[in-house]
């Protein structure tokens, strides 16, 4: 099976590996997603039990979808959880992380999700189906989770799986902490927008309305811009003691309507959707604690001045939320007072480029400190560290990526585990931070030794660890209780057919990352044509120490292509003035890093052919792929851009801003970076007009179809060389194999103008 075929069955071999892991509170047990194998795409849920070290499955989709209730007379109640069982269950709802023989490749036994349901799906990057998502409570007693639009809660501790009723589509299900209720979003369209209720349903089955109103509002889910670009993929948070929700109430009303539709399926209706234009407004946000009894309090803050809510966090010690003003300069940390809805600033964040608050943050310190992400930028510093109310936490040298959670110390105060870079920004490791203050100074203990790319759950002193490498295929999870390893998630991942090694750089004075990827039967003086692979974006690295992130390139590579992928300045994992140069200038310095990078790296690597390059992306990528054709004619010779944004007037306004600012303070600014005005520029040189292949997906709600179908108006009235492949009903991940299956059109495309 030739390897874009095999990567489609495999969901590039992911399917069958552990995803979406929880650790309880205590260690006991860890809980994760996982399908039956290497080409089944429906993941169940299962569990691990530390003490003994043994798998067990919890929830099979098809089990459950199979069960004869599932045919019942729709008006019957299905089975509720026993209220006495609920009542044993203790803790509370944390947000979660994100593949033998089963069904065939492409069937989904969860059925077709809930528009809603795919939205957040959508945001999420995810394409598995089955059990998308779950939640637990602390301890992990209890895992609600959606199928089919049906809820249903797990007993992780007894193994019953019941079914709840509910009265409609279910969305992001969580237990309360006291495991006594389970808290759901239920969402409709109409004419005038969503409809998002939030609902509770009691131990006793009641099914009970918390917020809920007219088309154009929705409670308890997060708005387009909170889950696309900062993250937040929820909109409700249980209080610890259970007895009451913060929601977030989303009035889309003012935005304007999109309406998606795919040619390809003319007897569908368009779909509508409120999308937040750069320039335009923004759905307005506000938070509320909502009493299960009925009261209500609203949650003060200069909403007009921040009006973005990046993050919520609620602990025993009270709420923390973290707002930003529009364009993301000034944010605040502030503390709400669950009583009366007042807030308090704990910290100011502030950057006259844009401010990039650390994952995992805010949060309360043991002792009463707000741990804050932020940056060190005087006496010479250039780092991304941790503060606790003011005090630094982190070494200069340690590039702070996330927070992941508490270890325990057999000191007194327990210690952070911080995910983050220490000098190689290819790879991510383990820290142990010290928080007790008088400790002795600053204190940062690595605990990966190994090279790669490492990632972490912990729960009581139990720690998963995530291991991804050059060395190895796949990832390989491993538990640690204390210094011990105890158990070994297993993976039922295909391994891949390549074992890539890629060559890592850092070239010109900028010290940018980059990597080379040669064909595998290569021979040292035979001159290869140039593939640059980039994405280029700010927030995302593609040149890191996983085989994963190497194995289609060495496909590439292998069809004789030298495969080039740089990371210039604007990426994460360096150093913040690494990251922020680019803004209001994005169009110039990444095309500059990138051509640099590239010039340099045909120094070291002589093989290079820098007389034929050529040059795809996606998304961002896109954008920096036809960009490059358009700009730099003498160095790439063709393009291939997947979903670019052309225009970025129609994108998002908080990405855009962000690295833009508004388009009425600066058109030239959006004028310099938009592919139409370059494409509509008159031909002075035949010869220099370079082919580009668009290709987009249709149902794309992200970066709509207009941007490609805009951009190939322009070029046709130009006279521009390109070729279009509109993707019928693919959105913005192009998933279920269409990307694999576009691989051999694209190397056809490159081999006929290359």
């Amino acid at each position: 099976m030739e390897y874009p075929e095999l990567a489609a069955r495999t969901r590039r071999f992911s399917r069958g590996a552990p995803r979406a892991v929880t650790v309880a509170s205590d260690g006991s047990r860890v809980v994760f997603l996982r399908s039956g194998g290497p080409t089944d795409p429906v993941d169940a849920l299962w569990m691990l039990d530390v003490a003994d070290g043994t798998e067990r499955l919890v929830a099979d989709p098809a089990d459950l979808l199979a069960d004869p209730a599932a045919d019942a007379d729709p008006t019957s109640t299905p089975p509720v959880a026993d209220p006495t069982d609920l009542a044993a269950a203790a803790g509370g709802a944390q947000p979660t992380g994100f593949g033998g023989p089963g069904p065939a490749v492409g069937t989904d036994l969860a059925g077709t999700p809930h528009s809603t349901e795919r939205a957040l799906r959508e945001r999420l990057r995810l394409s598995a189906s089955g059990i998308a998502s779950y939640a637990t409570d602390p301890a992990a007693r209890i895992a609600v989770f959606a199928l089919d639009g049906r809820l249903f809660r797990a007993d992780l501790v007894h193994g019953d799986v019941v079914e709840v009723a509910v009265t409609g589509p279910v969305v992001d299900p969580r237990p309360d902490p006291t495991g006594q209720r389970l808290a759901y979003v239920t969402d409709a369209a109409g004419d005038g927008g969503r409809v998002g209720q939030l609902r509770v349903v009691d131990s006793d089955g009641t099914d009970t309305l918390l917020a809920g109103e007219d088309a154009g509002v929705t409670w308890g889910l997060a708005e387009f811009v909170a889950a696309e670009e900062f993250d937040r993929f929820r909109g409700y948070w249980w209080a610890p003691d259970g007895r009451s929700i913060l929601a977030a109430r989303v009035d889309e009303s003012r935005l304007p309507r999109w309406y998606l539709h795919d040619p390809g399926d003319p007897a569908s209706p368009p779909r509508s959707v409120a999308y937040p234009r750069s320039g335009g407004p923004n759905a307005e946000v506000s938070l509320h604690l909502l009493d299960l009894d009925g009261g209500w309090v609203d949650v003060h803050w200069d909403r007009e001045t921040y009006p973005y809510l990046v993050s919520v966090e609620w602990a025993e010690t009270g709420p923390l939320i973290t707002v930003l003003r529009r364009l993301q300069q000034h944010g605040l940390v502030l503390a709400v007072d669950p009583r009366t809805g007042e807030t308090q600033v704990h910290a100011e964040l502030a950057d006259p480029r844009w401010v990039e608050p650390v994952a995992g943050t805010p949060r309360h310190l043991p002792d009463g400190r707000v741990l804050v992400g932020g940056e060190l930028a005087h006496d010479g510093y250039d780092a991304r560290c941790l503060f606790a109310d003011g005090t630094l936490l982190t070494p200069p040298s340690l590039y702070v990526r996330r927070v992941v959670g508490w270890l325990p110390n057999r000191n007194g105060s327990p210690d952070l585990l911080v995910e983050g870079s220490d000098g190689e920004p290819s790879q991510q490791h383990l820290f142990r931070v010290r928080t007790a203050i008088g400790a002795g100074g600053i204190d940062a203990r690595r605990l990966t030794g190994d090279p790669g790319w490492h990632s972490a759950t912990v729960g009581g002193d139990v720690l998963v660890v995530q291991s991804r490498s050059l060395d190895a295929a796949g990832s390989t999870w491993t538990v640690w209780q204390g210094d011990r390893e105890v158990a070994a998630l297993r993976s039922l991942a295909a391994t891949p057919p390549y074992a890539p090694r890629p060559a890592l750089e850092r070239v010109t004075d900028r010290r940018l990352p980059a990597a080379v990827v040669y064909p595998g039967n290569h021979v040292a003086g035979r001159r290869l044509p140039v593939l640059l692979d980039v994405y280029g974006g700010p927030g995302h690295q593609e040149v890191v120490a996983a085989r994963s992130a190497w194995l289609e390139r060495q496909w590439w590579a292998d069809a004789g292509y030298a495969v080039v992928t740089i990371d210039n300045r604007g990426t994460p994992g360096v150093a913040p003035s690494f990251e922020k140069v680019v803004h209001r200038r994005l169009a110039d310095v990444i095309l500059a890093d990138q051509a640099d990078a590239l010039t340099a790296l045909a120094g070291k690597h002589p093989d290079l052919d820098l007389g034929r390059v050529a040059i795809r992306g996606w998304s961002f990528g896109g954008w920096l792929a036809a960009l490059a054709a358009l700009r730099r004619p003498d160095l790439f010779r063709c393009a291939i851009a997947g979903a670019p944004v052309t225009d970025w007037t129609l994108y998002d306004t908080a990405y855009t801003e962000r690295y833009l600012g508004m388009p009425a303070d600066s058109p030239e600014v959006y004028a310099h970076h938009s592919l139409l005005e370059l494409a509509a520029e008159p031909v002075r040189d035949p010869d220099e007009v370079r082919p580009i292949l668009l290709l987009h997906g249709l149902a794309d709600d992200n970066v709509v179809a207009a941007h490609t179908l805009r951009l190939s108006a322009a070029l046709l009235a130009a006279g521009r060389t390109h070729s279009v492949i509109p993707l019928t009903g693919a959105t913005h991940m192009a998933a279920g194999g269409t990307a694999e299956r576009l691989l051999a059109l694209e190397l056809q495309f490159l081999r006929q103008y290359l």
